[in-house]
């Protein structure tokens, strides 16, 4: 009879939290169908589902496939649960599964703003404190905007503030069962992602710390006795969430803290009006300029005071620094924040798309933060003044809210106003720029809106893959085809000559138009193009005509229909197209032979449309059934 009362007491004393959480919802109820499909998200699910058949059955297919794969470290921890609710809810339908997907990525992160507010509460006692940090933390835009695709980055960071919270309570209660529940959600940390070793090691260095400065022969037994407990619970589950290395622990554990270093997926970065390869590792300045430029400003000045008042606090008391209880995990944070950048720099380490794989470095950095307001609440005295300061942040949250409204659904190309943000294109020419295409995924779907009774072709792979998350109709009406290039779709009813073009701050990241092509694969064309000389002989004959490139092949067997074959186009100059995260050095065309076939005489012809962009060269491939691949290449005059 008691325990309702105290529920009620509690849920009155931290009301602004239920409010902020239960807002939170709604506006997650309102937007989760505004954000596509990330590029990672096939490849993360397939690891739930590996990961999960693996634990039920016992799967041996689906271990090698774990095995074989160089996403075998990342997230099972979190990807077998999206996978066991699917199969709860026996979702089917495509677009379902990938909205509870969406759905269950923001309810992590927006467990990890719950768990901020509790940390500031612990740690400086005061609720309108603790509910400015969890603002802060989750009107982060670019980090929102990924809470609800990226089921890969944004989850890690929500378990890096989830490991946080239980590493201040660990030390706050000091006792093993604390220390061992610290260990299983560290376990789990680096299960999502092992750069969450850091924090390992952060834990384990500041007990070795203690066990020095310990003086009685009780208090180091009981240290010992909670390092052993937390590293237990951290290796046990680690492991256990995990079993793509069961089969060999020591060497995949070796083989995962590489991949930190030189993770086998490259990319090119465009950073400051330069394309650098990850290859080459990240200059210094790179996370710390990402950072600087796509944080709220509110965010960086207050973290900035934080790391005075430490560096103030350490210089007039040192000994407080590594013993009290508030300034030694504020140096935790400053260097858990500087710690990981100066890693990534010195290994050289792959960071690409911005600085989404390090995150989680916002965690720290919202911590000083909340450390600079209260050394700055605490300076003054009068009650009208600490007023003032609130207000000033309220006011600095409400612009922050306001600009994740104005450039909704594109908050993960957020840019703060310490860059140009005015000057047209400024920002598209120095930084990459919404590299998950989610602006041409909206406009995508705005041209189907605007054709509702008309089939609509695309060839661009992330539009066939984002298709997974349009309704049941519009999906059926989606088709791919491998006659149309760059950011066009074309139907086979007239469609109206507007363009959809997507902005953002002046900047122009998207433009799709709606094609008309009448009968484009007629016999005819194919015909007239058959009377001239090929252009090349391999396993097909190659004719070009006007601004397509016909494929033909004698065989036309069944076999050789379904065997798909890749088309590559490499421009005279390389360019950056939209809603590519690289420079665009040739552009590859998965091609489906039994979809848009042309019976000629027997034969089996293919027309493709050739992209508006003056053309160095063309390679066509297939693979045999032995698996080699043929490969023919033929050079355009430049122009043509």
């Amino acid at each position: 009879m008691s325990v309702a009362p105290a529920m009620w007491r509690l849920a009155m004393a931290h009301r602004g939290l239920l409010a902020v959480c239960a807002l939170f919802l709604i506006v997650c109820a309102l937007a989760l169908d505004d954000y596509g499909i990330s590029w990672d998200a096939g490849a993360q699910r397939a690891i739930g589902n590996a990961t999960l058949d693996y634990f039920v059955g016992g799967d041996e297919r689906a271990l090698d496939q774990l095995f074989f794969s160089h996403d075998r470290y990342y997230g099972a921890a979190f990807e077998a649960p999206l996978v066991f609710v699917e199969r709860l809810l026996a979702l089917e339908d495509s677009r379902n599964i990938y909205l509870s997907r969406h759905f269950l990525t923001h309810l992590i992160f927006l467990t990890s703003g719950a768990f901020c507010y509790l940390l500031v509460y612990r740690v400086f006692g005061s609720r309108p404190l603790a509910l400015v940090a969890m603002l802060l933390f989750l009107l982060h835009p670019r980090l929102y905007a990924h809470s609800f695709f990226n089921s890969k980055d944004v989850p890690f960071a929500a378990m890096f503030m989830i490991a946080l919270y239980l590493t201040h309570r660990s030390f706050r209660r000091d006792t093993l069962a604390a220390f061992l529940v610290c260990g299983v959600g560290v376990g789990v940390l680096v299960n999502l992602r092992i750069m969450g070793i850091v924090l390992f090691a952060a834990v384990l260095a500041l007990r070795v710390l203690d066990l020095a400065l310990a003086s009685r022969k009780e208090d180091r037994k009981r240290i010992l006795a909670t390092m052993g407990a937390f590293a237990l619970g951290a290796m046990l589950t680690y492991y256990a969430a995990l079993p793509g290395i069961w089969t060999d622990p020591l060497g995949q554990f070796v083989e995962a803290i590489q991949t930190i270093v030189n993770h086998p997926n490259s990319a090119e970065n465009f950073f400051r009006g330069e394309w650098l390869s990850s290859r080459d590792g990240p200059p210094f300045e790179y996370v710390p300029i990402w950072i600087g430029i796509t944080t709220p400003p509110v965010v960086l000045l207050l973290a900035v005071v934080g790391v005075v008042w430490l560096l103030w606090r350490g210089a007039r008391r040192p000994r407080d620094v590594w013993q009290a209880a508030s300034p030694r995990f504020a140096l935790l944070m400053a260097v858990l924040l500087v710690a990981p950048i100066v890693f990534v720099f010195a290994a050289g380490s792959n960071i690409y798309d911005g600085w989404r794989q390090v995150f989680f470095l916002y965690v720290p950095l919202v911590f000083l933060a909340t450390v600079g307001l209260y050394w700055l609440l605490s300076s003054v005295r009068a009650r009208w003044m600490r007023a003032g300061a609130f207000l000033a942040i309220g006011l600095s949250v409400a612009v922050t809210i306001t600009s994740l409204a104005r450039i909704h659904p594109l908050q993960d190309s957020y840019f703060n106003a310490l860059v140009d943000r005015t000057t047209p294109d400024h920002l598209a020419s120095q930084y990459e720029m919404d590299y998950w295409a989610l602006g041409h995924w909206r406009l995508f779907k705005e041209a189907l809106d605007d054709h509702p009774e008309q089939r609509v072709f695309s060839s661009l792979w992330f539009v066939q893959h984002q298709k997974k998350l349009l309704p049941e109709q519009d999906r059926n009406r989606t088709l791919e085809s491998p006659r149309i290039f760059s950011n066009d779709f074309y139907s086979d009813y007239p469609v109206s000559n507007s363009e959809y073009t997507s902005k953002i701050y002046n900047n122009t990241i998207h433009t799709i138009a709606g094609v008309f092509l009448e009968q484009i694969d007629s016999e005819e064309i194919v015909q007239s193009a058959l009377s001239g000389d090929p252009v090349a002989r391999s396993f097909f004959t190659i004719y070009l005509h006007e601004s397509m490139v016909i494929f033909v092949r004698e065989d036309c067997s069944p076999e050789q229909l379904a065997a798909r074959f890749f088309f590559d186009v490499y421009p005279v100059v390389p360019a950056r197209l939209p809603g590519w995260r690289k420079p665009f050095g040739f552009e590859r065309i998965g091609v489906h032979p039994g979809k848009d076939v042309i019976d000629v005489g027997g034969r089996c012809a293919w027309a493709v449309l050739l992209p508006d962009y003056p053309i160095a060269s063309i390679r066509t491939g297939q693979y045999d059934e032995t698996g080699e691949r043929w490969v023919v290449e033929f050079t355009l005059p430049v122009g043509e």
